[in-house]
């Protein structure tokens, strides 16, 4: 009995994709699911794969059954792996590659090119520096009224 999630499969199938094509940035859809196909990871193309590449892997739209963050879709019909660091949809909180022990043996280089190379590569770093300090001082300033704060910084200014 096939044990991979439908998710899992299309993680493999886009990552798939991104090790032989490592001069594009994203694929369609339609190539995520013929490279499922093709490499018949579960045997058959199950009907899932399809609606997982297009919205239920896709960190950057609306859940519907699923949160899953392993693809970020780049266009109305292209995606690419997630990065952490990526725009995500508030209500995403699922997981962003598969589990270690449930991906088959032959594609678990994937999981490792995925974390030493790929999820390490940063497409734009301008505002790397702002994203790291999201929460800096929270510490500080816990039950500290801004107002008041604020009031306080300006005494004696005139």
């Amino acid at each position: 009995m096939n044990t991979l999630k439908i998710a899992d499969e299309v993680w493999i199938a886009t990552a798939l994709l991104h090790r032989e094509h490592p001069d594009r940035g994203d694929f369609t859809v339609k190539e995520i699911i013929g490279r499922a196909k093709t490499e018949k990871i579960t045997g058959e193309l199950r009907p899932g794969v399809g609606m997982h590449a297009y919205k239920h892997c896709v960190a950057n739209l609306p859940p519907y059954s699923a949160q899953y963050r392993m693809l970020y879709a780049t266009g109305h019909n292209t995606r690419r792996l997630y990065r952490e660091g990526d725009e995500t949809y508030p209500n995403r909180k699922g997981k962003i590659t598969p589990e270690t022990q449930a991906v088959p043996a032959r594609y678990q280089y994937l999981l490792d090119w995925y974390r030493n190379e790929y999820a390490s590569l940063k497409q734009d770093t301008r505002l790397r520096g702002i994203f790291e300090m999201i929460g800096a001082g929270k510490e500080d300033f816990a039950g500290v009224d801004p107002d008041e704060y604020v009031r306080r910084l300006r005494e004696g200014w005139e």
